[in-house]
């Protein structure tokens, strides 16, 4: 495994195995911010499984951060990041500085409409530029064939597809499936914040995502504002939930359903959406689903 640092070193890098391959060599690339865990351990595995070469990317995004956010104090453990990657066999590491990746100041940008208006781009303002200028600065210095990105945070694929889609990038962004503790908490990076109470009490979300769920199997008549209504009243019963949104919408469009709309009669892909504060940690999660085969997919 070898640990890189600078863009024009990692670019040598990859056009020698290019040309010792004579061009055959498929490079998968998975973007992180590190603090790595077992959900990021899937998505190497997945580019392992699908590609020749493996390049993982560690690099916590500073313009993806708004105001307040939690830049400064965003959990970093280098040691602990390349032992895993060296376990999951990626081949290299690119890990860049601030200075590297954005080495004077960022004039272009690149913004993703309509799919960013709502769920975490209502509520964080500008942070969808700052994810998709990021990745197409990976995708430009890496040139994938594929990227892959966990769904837990689903909006941020469907962007990431409509920004590959919308500028005819060659890399296919690959979705790969939600990976939760044994209990149901999804995995994430930030789970570190929580105190022991608030990690029990975020529960909550899982919990309340899966029972939802199976109401839709077993009653045909569910409509939007009542799955809404029904996931409100659930995450509530937490005492320590404060809610940020819950939301009902079709997947990748990331269209609102008018309330009154039968899921059933949806035929798009549907995602139930929820993004909660425990304490001073704002979790999301969400649930992919087709109404008219009750079938959970992730």
């Amino acid at each position: 495994m070898k640990i890189i640092r600078n863009i024009v070193e990692l670019r040598q890098e990859l056009k020698q195995y290019r040309v010792k391959s004579n061009g055959e060599c498929r490079v998968g690339l998975v973007p992180t911010m590190g603090y790595l865990h077992e959900g990021h351990a899937s998505l190497m595995s997945r580019a392992h499984d699908l590609s020749d070469l493996v390049v993982l990317s560690i690099f916590v995004n500073p313009i993806q951060f708004g105001p307040g956010e939690d830049y400064e104090t965003y959990p970093r453990n280098e040691e602990q990041d390349l032992a895993l990657a060296d376990r999951q066999g990626v081949d290299i590491v690119f890990i860049p500085t601030v200075e590297e990746m954005y080495p004077t100041q960022t004039l272009t940008k690149i913004r993703v409409s309509e799919v960013t208006q709502l769920l975490c781009g209502s509520s964080r303002p500008g942070h969808f530029d700052g994810v998709t200028t990021v990745v197409s600065k990976l995708i430009h210095i890496v040139q994938p064939d594929q990227a892959y990105f966990g769904l837990k945070d689903a909006q941020q694929v469907a962007v990431l597809q409509q920004m590959v889609h919308d500028l005819n990038m060659n890399v296919e962004i690959v979705p790969c499936p939600i990976v939760r503790e044994e209990d149901g908490l999804a995995l994430s990076s930030r789970n570190v914040y929580l105190s022991s109470e608030e990690r029990k009490q975020a529960l909550v979300l899982s919990r309340s995502l899966f029972e939802v769920n199976e109401t839709m199997v077993n009653d045909e008549s569910v409509k939007a504002s009542e799955v809404r209504e029904r996931l409100m009243s659930l995450i509530q019963l937490s005492p320590m939930a404060v809610i940020d949104y819950v939301e009902v919408l079709t997947f990748p469009t990331l269209n609102r359903i008018n309330d009154d709309v039968l899921l059933n009669d949806v035929t798009e892909k549907l995602i139930m959406a929820v993004a909660v504060k425990f304490g001073n940690t704002r979790l999301i999660d969400n649930m992919l689903l087709t109404p008219k085969e009750a079938v959970f997919l992730v």
